[in-house]
């Protein structure tokens, strides 16, 4: 039998990055393919190429034994294939029973002759995706779940062979999650093909026939999804090898009041959920990690703390709230940032940078905290003079953390240090944390998807998923509980 999207040596170059490279796939109707990977794999690109909204380099997509690589999108729609945007943009004068017939109507203006059946379909579809209450409002009044539902609204409407779904549960809570798995899985009840682009696995593993996992541009796993999450290299692709953890002595004042305090946080992007009821405390001294995949809401969570972002909720740090306080207000009292961007500034030198970060200090107490972070990179002494710009990654990176240092902080926070680092560099890394954490009191509140990475470096793990806290505990429990849990 004819597979109803059969995909072929799929290529995407952008310059002389190559995106994708050489992926395929086939799916039959009736069947949920899962296409995953960490952010950056060549997901959303392979997604693109096959809507025609990027042109592939090479290889073939073909819809029901037809090859329609290349053809621009309004071709591709035409012939069955239509896609469910992770991000609604709906035209704002139209309710959202107008949204619906406009999907309904069809391509050619010569047949717009006035069929009254089209109303009565559009409120079907309406009912059938859960919006017959709020049909005849405007988009900007819906909540951001109910925007995410025009969308499948829409691609019902169509009746394409071939559905793309981009990120759906992505902004979602666990409610909404299982209504949208229920609307996905009528797709394949009602015979069409679907290709589900996400980057968790286990969001998608209860709802898909079969699994692909990318890393890279690359083709890495495909199976079931209990298989995928089990295949070592995917494994080490999210997790990023092999486990281990390193115990400390307990610190003193355990059980004393928390130096921060968060509880009940919650973050609305536009009308996107991006922390809902977070709680989570750090004692004195101590390093917890907090990991998850991208897009969890660990930068959230951070930028919160730090009074980058809006939030309900409340914030204590050394019992009193942060209510009211700027950013920079906060990090002079002791909560300093390193971000995930690292946010250096390129043309000046490093020696600078770090200047800048100690310029609140005496002349003689920041050159006494420049020579000891010298001592823990030593590489910055020696590119002391370079404009940071021109540094490798890693020494980016390890400039970005010795910058935040130089504020001498009680409580550093590190959003995803390992992004795109290479191995060498992240054992760098890895032995100046342990050397902070053994024999300095700092306080660290660390964010990453490298798990190996964190659990080395915590004393206690919190596990955030789909912007929600689901697990808190020491890594040593972690160890045991990872895997097929995580992903």
């Amino acid at each position: 039998m004819t597979a109803l999207l059969d995909v072929k040596g799929l290529t995407k170059r952008f310059g002389g990055l190559v995106a994708v490279k050489d992926i395929g796939f086939k799916i039959e109707a009736g069947e949920i393919l899962g296409l995953i990977g960490p952010n950056g794999s060549g997901k959303s690109t392979v997604m693109k190429c096959i809507m025609g909204i990027e042109k592939p380099n090479a290889g073939s997509v073909k819809l029901d034994g037809i090859d329609v690589a290349g053809w621009p999108t309004h071709r591709i729609a035409r012939a069955g294939v239509g896609i469910v945007f992770q991000h609604a943009r709906p035209l704002q004068r139209q309710t959202i029973l107008e949204h619906i017939k406009l999907a309904l109507l069809p391509d050619n203006l010569l047949m717009l002759a006035t069929d009254h059946g089209v109303t009565r379909r559009a409120e079907e579809i309406a009912a059938r995706v859960g919006l017959s209450q709020v049909m005849h409002r405007l988009p900007r009044t819906l909540p951001f779940a109910d925007l995410r539902r025009l969308e499948l609204a829409k691609a019902i409407a169509r009746n394409p062979k071939v559905v793309l779904v981009d990120e759906p549960f992505a902004g979602l809570t666990s409610g909404e999650v299982a209504d949208f798995s229920a609307l996905i899985g009528s797709f394949r009840a009602e015979g069409h093909a679907v290709l589900l682009v996400d980057h968790n696995v286990k969001s998608v593993a209860a709802l898909v026939d079969r699994v692909l996992a990318m890393y890279l541009g690359e083709y890495v796993a495909e199976g079931s999804a209990e298989e995928v999450m089990r295949n070592e290299t995917v494994r080490r692709v999210y997790l990023g090898g092999k486990i281990e953890t390193a115990a400390r002595p307990e610190r003193e004042g355990k059980d004393r009041t928390p130096l921060l305090d968060v509880r009940g946080l919650g973050v609305l992007y536009g009308k996107a959920t991006a922390l809902d009821d977070v709680s989570i405390h750090v004692g004195e001294g101590e390093f917890v990690s907090v990991v998850g995949l991208n897009g969890a809401g660990k930068t959230t969570l951070f930028n919160a703390i730090s009074a980058l972002v809006p939030y309900s909720g409340t914030i204590n740090w050394r019992g009193e709230t942060l209510a009211g306080r700027t950013p920079g207000s906060i990090a002079r009292g002791g909560i300093v940032q390193c971000p995930e961007s690292r946010e250096l500034f390129g043309d000046m030198s490093v020696r600078e940078n770090l200047d800048l970060g100690g310029q609140h200090f005496p002349v003689a107490e920041a050159a006494k905290q420049l020579d000891w972070l010298f001592g823990l990179f030593p590489i910055l002494k020696a590119r002391q003079g370079q404009a940071a710009r021109t540094l490798s990654g890693g020494e980016q990176q390890m400039l970005a953390i010795a910058r935040a240092l130089m504020m001498r902080p009680k409580l550093l926070i590190l959003d995803e240090p390992t992004l795109g680092l290479a191995p060498v560099i992240l054992e760098q890394l890895s032995k100046a944390l342990e050397v902070l954490r053994q024999t300095t009191d700092i306080t660290v509140l660390l964010g990453e998807q490298n798990v190996t990475f964190a659990l080395p470096h915590a004393d206690r793990v919190y596990v955030i998923e789909h912007s929600r806290i689901i697990w808190e505990g020491d890594p040593a429990r972690f160890a045991e509980e990872a895997g097929a849990g995580y992903l």
